[in-house]
């Protein structure tokens, strides 16, 4: 009985923690915390409803995520983003997301090309002038890591979550300086149906531009302000 309720509190604390990381990690994509920022921890865990533990928990995998950095006798904070960030994260991902493409149209089972499916249709009915960063943001996630998933590879599927973290970022920094929001969220239905349909070469390339393309939208942005 006494390992039950231990294993219990464990549970728990572990959910705590997850809860704790996908928020803080939410604010810190949609530069509620902003790059540089001091992070407190006592008063996120007030404003989370948890614990200083999940909390900490949550900030050593933000940093190996390399979304906080914590420094001796300084704490920890925001880690910065620089216009060099962009081009090598973009030399990762162009490698990176044509091959999780390539390999979700060799080996995604059914089930999930009919989640696919679904992600297809949110995308063609979403209005991205009436929708909000985070309900965007959320939609361009949900599209990649679908893809990721489908990879059936969770190596690469954790390695590319993080890569479009950090993307994401970057990209909210632009988001409403961008001047074709729409195509660049709509452009995912293609790539999804050439996952879909099983064609490897069609879906590496689409994802290849995709990404290419990114990079290029928020170099001319940055370089415009």
């Amino acid at each position: 009985m006494a390992l039950e309720v231990l294993a219990a509190a464990d549970e728990a604390k572990r959910s705590l923690a997850d809860v704790a990381y996908e928020r803080i990690r939410d604010r810190l994509l949609m530069l509620d915390i902003k790059p540089g920022d001091l992070i407190n921890d006592d008063a996120l865990a007030k404003d989370l409803g948890v614990g200083r533990t999940p909390v900490r928990e949550a900030l050593k995998r933000l940093e190996l995520d390399r979304l906080v950095v914590s420094y001796p006798r300084r704490g920890t904070f925001a880690t910065r983003v620089e216009v060099t960030d962009l081009a090598f994260i973009s030399e990762i991902r162009t490698q990176l997301e044509p091959l999780a493409a390539s390999r979700a149209a060799r080996v995604a089972t059914e089930s999930m090309k009919e989640q696919l499916r679904a992600v297809i249709r949110a995308v063609e009915s979403f209005d991205t002038s009436a929708a909000s960063v985070v309900e965007t943001l959320r939609l361009d996630a949900r599209v990649h890591q679908g893809i990721y998933a489908a990879a059936g590879n969770p190596h690469l599927e954790d390695v590319l979550i993080r890569y479009d973290n950090l993307a994401t970022r970057i990209w909210c920094m632009v988001l409403d300086r961008l001047p074709d929001l729409s195509r660049h969220v709509h452009e995912h239905v293609d790539l999804l149906r050439a996952v879909i349909d099983g064609d490897e070469a069609r879906a590496a390339e689409l994802a290849r531009i995709h990404v290419s393309g990114f990079e290029h939208a928020v170099r001319e942005a940055l370089f415009a302000a």
